[in-house]
C-alpha cells in the first residue's frame, strides 16, 4: 500500500483501470488532472486536494490554514549532559543508523529532566517544525480535562448533545463525553486515509468540519465496543469550542499549556478554513520535538509544572489508568495509548510520531519521522525504558 500514490488509489477505486493499457491510463489521468484543476479553481474540492497532496506528509503544516501559538517569554530548558547513556544497537544495527534507516527526523531520550540522547536526521534540527498528526488527540484530551477543572464542562458523563445539540436527531443523546474519549462512542466513521471519499480524508482535507460533524451517524450502541476513529476527537474539539464560547481551542491551548509550560518555539494548530475555522483536533498540531516532550513531562509529573498544578492529578490518573469497562480496551485510555498498561503511556501519530512516558523511570522519549519505517516502535520504547 505504501507504493500506491493518490492518483492510483482514486483510479483503482472508481474506474477499474487496466494498467496494461497505457493510452487509456494517460487519458484517464489527463481527465483527472483537468477535474483537479477545476476543483482548485472552484476553491472547495476535497478530492482535488487529496489527489494534489496525496497521502499525509510530514510537510502538511505548510498546506493548511492554521492558528498561531506563541513561544513563552520564559522558555523551559531541559538539562543537557555529555555523560548521558546512549543506546548502542537495535537488531545489531548501530542505534543512530537504525533510526535514520527507518525515516526518523528527530529522536530524544530525556531522563530526570536531562537529555540523554538527541539526534536529528535528513536536514532536520531542533528548530524544525513537525506535524503531530494524532498526537494532537492526547493534547485535546488534556484540554478537555482543563475545561472540566475550569467548570466549563461538568463531567465526562455528560451527553455530548449538551454541547452539540444538532446530533440529537441522530441518536447521539446516548453518547457521553467519556464514550468519545474512550473511542467507544459507536460512531460510523471510515478511518482510512487512502480512500479519498472516506471520513478521515473528508475531515483532513475538507473545509467544513462542523458540517461534516452534523452528518455523523451511529453504527453501534455507545459503550459496547472500542473502534479507533478520528471523528471522536473532532467531536471533542467541537465540544471544547462550544464550552469555551468566546475563545478558540488554540487560544485555550496557549493559555493552559503553551505559555505555562515554557514552550520555546512558536507553533500552530491547523484549521479547516480561514474564516471562522475549527481546529483539526484529531491531528495537526505543528511544533518542535523538545516542545512536544514538555507535554510528556507535564503528565509524567501528574499535571504539575514546577510547582504549578496545570491540570488536576485525578485527570492525569483517569487518562492513563487501566480500564476495560464499557467496551474499553487495555491499551487505550482517554486518547492516550498504553504499551504496558499501568506502567507507561504515550501519544501516537501516523507516520510514527510519538511522545512516550514512563513515570517510574522518569523517562520521556520523543520520536518524529517521515514514515514509521519497518520499526516496531512500541517494544523499542519499552526496551529502552528497561535500560535507563
Amino acid at each position: 500500500m505504501n507504493n500506491i500514490n493518490g492518483y492510483e488509489i482514486f483510479l483503482r477505486s472508481t474506474i477499474q483501470i487496466d494498467y496494461m493499457k497505457k493510452s487509456s491510463l494517460n487519458t484517464t489521468l489527463s481527465r483527472l488532472l483537468m477535474l483537479t484543476g477545476l476543483c482548485f479553481l472552484m476553491g472547495a474540492c476535497q478530492l482535488g486536494r487529496f489527489v494534489f497532496y496525496n497521502f499525509a506528509d510530514i510537510k502538511d503544516h505548510k498546506k493548511f490554514q492554521a492558528r498561531p501559538l506563541t513561544a513563552s517569554a520564559k522558555p523551559f530548558q531541559f538539562y543537557t549532559t555529555e555523560k548521558g547513556k546512549k543506546p548502542n544497537t537495535i537488531d545489531n544495527v548501530p542505534f543512530s543508523k537504525y533510526l535514520e534507516d527507518n525515516h526518523t527526523v528527530a529522536f530524544l531520550i530525556i531522563r530526570n529532566d536531562t537529555i540523554q540522547y538527541e539526534h536529528y536526521f535528513d536536514r532536520y534540527n531542533k528548530a524544525s517544525v513537525v506535524p503531530s498528526f494524532s498526537m494532537a488527540k492526547s493534547v485535546t484530551s488534556i484540554l478537555i480535562g482543563c475545561a472540566i477543572d475550569d467548570g466549563l464542562i461538568q463531567s465526562v458523563d455528560e451527553p455530548i448533545t449538551n454541547y452539540i445539540p444538532e446530533l440529537k436527531k441522530n441518536g447521539f443523546d446516548k453518547v457521553s463525553i467519556k464514550h468519545v474519549l474512550q473511542m467507544t462512542s459507536g460512531i460510523d466513521f471510515n478511518e482510512s486515509y487512502y480512500n479519498p471519499f472516506g471520513d478521515a480524508a473528508s475531515f483532513y482535507y475538507g473545509r467544513n468540519l462542523r458540517k461534516q460533524i452534523a452528518k455523523m451517524k451511529l453504527a453501534e450502541e455507545p459503550g459496547k465496543k472500542f473502534a479507533y476513529a478520528s471523528g471522536n476527537t473532532q467531536l471533542l474539539g467541537l465540544i471544547l469550542e462550544r464550552a469555551l464560547q468566546n475563545k478558540t481551542v488554540t487560544h485555550y491551548l496557549q493559555e493552559k499549556l503553551w505559555t505555562p509550560l515554557g514552550m520555546e518555539y512558536d507553533a500552530s494548530w491547523s484549521i479547516d478554513k480561514k474564516k471562522n475555522g475549527l481546529e483539526k483536533t484529531f491531528c495537526c498540531l505543528n511544533a518542535r520535538a523538545q516542545d512536544f516532550a514538555k507535554i510528556g513531562r507535564l503528565y509524567l509529573n501528574k499535571g504539575n509544572w514546577n510547582g504549578q498544578q496545570i491540570i488536576s492529578p485525578s485527570w492525569v490518573e483517569q487518562s492513563t489508568k487501566l480500564d476495560t469497562t464499557e467496551g474499553s480496551i487495555a491499551n487505550y485510555q482517554y486518547q492516550w495509548w498504553m504499551p504496558t498498561p499501568g506502567q507507561d503511556f504515550m501519544a501516537e501519530g501516523i507516520l510514527g510520531q510519538f511522545v512516550y512516558v514512563n513515570p517510574a523511570k522518569n523517562l520521556i522519549i520523543v520520536r518524529l519521522g517521515k514514515k514509521t519505517g519497518k520499526a516496531d516502535w512500541w517494544p523499542i520504547f519499552t526496551s529502552l525504558a528497561k535500560v535507563y
